[in-house]
């Protein structure tokens, strides 16, 4: 049973990155959550792979500066948020049976949209890998 759970976390993980990877080259999908998930993956599933993803320049680029600094560049928070939106707001129209729903998913996505407007800081530059941008 072990076995299978460690199996799952760590498919779940190269699942995960193999889409924030594809969000890299297209902007209708975000990236930063996507490799968020894939080292919560890893973490879960192996300390092995968790460190090989902390060397990935993946990891790098686009979740090293927010972790150190808890900031994201305009762009990433854009990104974010209309990837969020776009998908949420597929979601909202398909419960339009649900009112109840709607409004849960209506309040979740507001508070993402703060969350990232005024709970994260905006980097003044995009990062380069090993840059130091402050």
């Amino acid at each position: 049973m072990e076995k299978t759970k460690r199996g799952l976390w760590i498919g779940s993980g190269f699942l995960m990155m193999g889409i924030g990877a594809v969000g890299v080259v297209l902007p209708i999908l975000p990236t930063f959550p996507f490799l968020l998930a894939a080292l919560f993956c890893f973490a879960k599933g192996s300390k092995k792979l968790e460190s090989w993803f902390l060397s990935t320049s993946l990891y790098k680029k686009h979740l090293e500066p927010f972790k150190d600094k808890k900031e994201m560049t305009r762009k990433g928070k854009f990104t974010v948020i209309a990837s969020m939106t776009f998908f949420m707001g597929i979601g909202f129209f398909m419960m339009n049976q649900v009112p109840i729903g709607r409004a849960i998913l209506a309040v979740v996505w507001a508070i993402h949209v703060i969350y990232f407007i005024f709970g994260i800081k905006t980097a003044k530059k995009d990062c380069i890998v090993g840059e130091n941008f402050n």
